[in-house]
């Protein structure tokens, strides 16, 4: 297999050799090229031979003296240079099975491609990986690889991904760990299925692996399950009973490795009515992309940023921050420390319930457009309204139904300020007076 180029940059050596757009490349230094994974790998040394193939299908070499790192120039159809590997199971639990229709298209594609996890870190369940896949990986010792683990009970996780292979597919994970990689993994939580016993098994698996990092996250449910395998959500019982074991588990790994390696979801503390863990507890935060310490990270974040401020009494606007029902206690609570500088700013934190996924779905990053538009209606919202950056898709303008950040604007009256999920970021934004 190769890839046919799309363009290649004029100030690169690999034009001044004779590359053009057109062109196919079959190989480096004898590598065959298949996708970008391969590509990046191997362009890496200083000294290069290309395989190019002509559009004449005359093939070429071609060699290449440059800077160890220094980029080759070319430019592909994708980013990935071949199409994103799609996911082959039907978990139990798969968030994207609960949307319900008539929603944008790209929202609906399931994605389990190894290197979207190198690329972005996205997480993977191993299933879609082919012995080429897992022999390259080893031997380009790329890592960290992410996997979405939820249980190490073969069977069992046959059973919550609905794939025969799935089981099978674990032997990845001794083959990445003998072979020194390192691995973060993912497990989603559901009660009286993966929790309790099965969950002690699966972490005790995953510390003989010698996993970096385990992150523990709650099922979440929306009211679109019909025909769906049933699911309840976790309670304050439950919710505890599995933050002690999670709890003591990393303790116990604390104590014998000096490290914590497995980490609960905010949302578990949330739902336990318990107090959210230090920042230290969390050792760098190496599981924010789980939900992990987002909220003591933000709280640290705001209380270093107002450092820089010295107090001001003459700044009297007001600002509404929305949030979902699960941070909104702690986000008043984080957010009111600025008042301590600014005690005249009217911080006035919205909760807005997730009705579009029934009620059940309370983080902040899933809620939608049309629930901030009904809640917020008719409200006196004050100078100006503040969302974070995670309720948009990545272009930073779309909510998930659609919805516009315009369209929210033009409904509500008011300016809508999109803000990164910095604690700086918030407290910047919050103290300007437009």
């Amino acid at each position: 297999m190769s890839v046919k180029i799309k363009d290649v940059d004029e100030k690169s050596r690999a034009y001044k050799k004779g590359v053009r757009s057109g062109d196919t490349l079959v190989s480096i230094n004898g590598n065959e090229i298949v996708d970008v994974l391969d590509y990046r790998f191997y362009q890496v040394n200083s000294k290069l031979e290309l395989e190019i193939q002509k559009p004449d299908d005359k093939v070429k070499k071609i060699k290449i003296k440059k800077q160890e790192y220094e980029e080759l120039g070319l430019e592909f159809d994708t980013y990935l240079m071949d199409k994103e590997h799609s996911c082959k199971n039907k978990c139990i639990f798969c968030f994207i099975d609960q949307l319900p229709k008539g929603m944008r298209e790209t929202l609906y594609f399931k994605d389990d491609d190894s290197r979207l996890s190198f690329l972005f870190g996205n997480y993977i369940t191993l299933t879609n990986l082919t012995e080429h896949e897992i022999s390259r990986i080893i031997k380009m010792h790329i890592s960290p690889i992410n996997v979405s683990v939820h249980t190490t009970n073969p069977e069992l996780r046959c059973k919550m991904m609905n794939n025969r292979f799935a089981g099978s597919a674990l032997d990845a994970l001794r083959r990445f760990s003998e072979a020194g990689l390192m691995m973060n993994c993912q497990i989603v939580a559901c009660p009286g299925i993966n929790d309790g016993d099965e969950l002690r098994r699966t972490l005790s698996d995953l510390e003989e692996l010698g996993v970096q990092c385990v992150a523990v996250v709650p099922v979440g449910l929306t009211r679109y399950r019909e025909n769906l395998y049933p699911l309840t959500p976790y309670n304050s019982e439950t919710a505890a009973e599995t933050l002690d074991i999670i709890e003591r588990f990393g303790d116990k790994c604390k104590e014998k490795y000096g490290r914590r390696t497995v980490y609960a979801a905010d949302e578990f503390y949330i739902k336990a009515g318990r107090a959210l863990p230090p920042p230290e507890y969390y050792e760098g935060y190496p599981a924010l992309e789980n939900g992990v310490g987002l909220v003591t990270l933000l709280r640290e974040e705001v209380e270093f940023a107002l450092e820089e401020f010295e107090p001001d009494e003459t700044l009297n606007h007001k600002v509404t921050v929305a949030c979902g029902e699960c941070t909104y206690e702690e986000l008043k609570k984080t957010l009111s420390l600025i008042n301590v500088k600014f005690p005249n700013i009217n911080i006035n934190v919205q909760k807005i319930k997730n009705d579009f996924f029934g009620g059940q779905i309370d983080v902040t990053g899933l809620v939608t457009g049309g629930d901030l538009i009904n809640q917020l209606k008719g409200k006196d919202l004050g100078d100006k309204l503040l969302i974070p950056s995670c309720m948009l898709r990545f272009e930073g303008d779309i909510f998930l139904d659609d919805v516009s950040v315009d369209d929210v604007r033009e409904q509500l009256n008011i300016n809508v300020k999109v803000t990164d999920n910095s604690g700086d970021a918030v407290v910047r934004e919050i103290i300007k007076k437009e």
